[in-house]
């Protein structure tokens, strides 16, 4: 990742990226663009836009972010479904963070058509 490249991984500069998604701009087109972008607002400490792309059914209350972690980046492992022409879709991820990763498999569903995060396993 270049220091202009967007944190999710993508070459793009984050305002070309992610960015439009986090500032409503833009709605993320697939289950893997809101998952790179819910990966970037973790790194901006954005716990408004995690929120606001939960699925209402499964969402927290609240969300308190540690501001310890350094998100390092994102590999996507693997998707299904989640495109323009799908309801639902999933996303096999390794989040990489200074000390360790995670890796999880996550379910996206579309709600009055914007992707959102449904939940999520973690692979042992």
């Amino acid at each position: 990742m270049t220091t202009r490249s967007c944190p999710c991984g993508l070459p793009e500069p984050y305002e070309k990226c992610c960015g439009r998604f986090h500032s409503g701009a833009a709605a993320a087109p697939t289950a893997e663009a809101l998952m790179r972008s819910r990966y970037c607002a973790f790194v901006r400490g954005d716990a408004a836009y995690l929120l606001r792309t939960w699925h209402p059914r499964t969402r927290p209350a609240r969300l308190d972010l540690d501001p310890g972690v350094r998100w390092t980046g994102l590999e996507i492992l693997g998707t299904t479904g989640g495109t323009a022409f799908h309801t639902t879709g999933t996303v096999t991820f390794r989040a990489s963070y200074r000390g360790g990763a995670l890796q999880e498999h996550s379910r996206f569903e579309r709600v009055d058509g914007a992707w959102v995060y449904v939940d999520g396993d973690f692979p042992e």
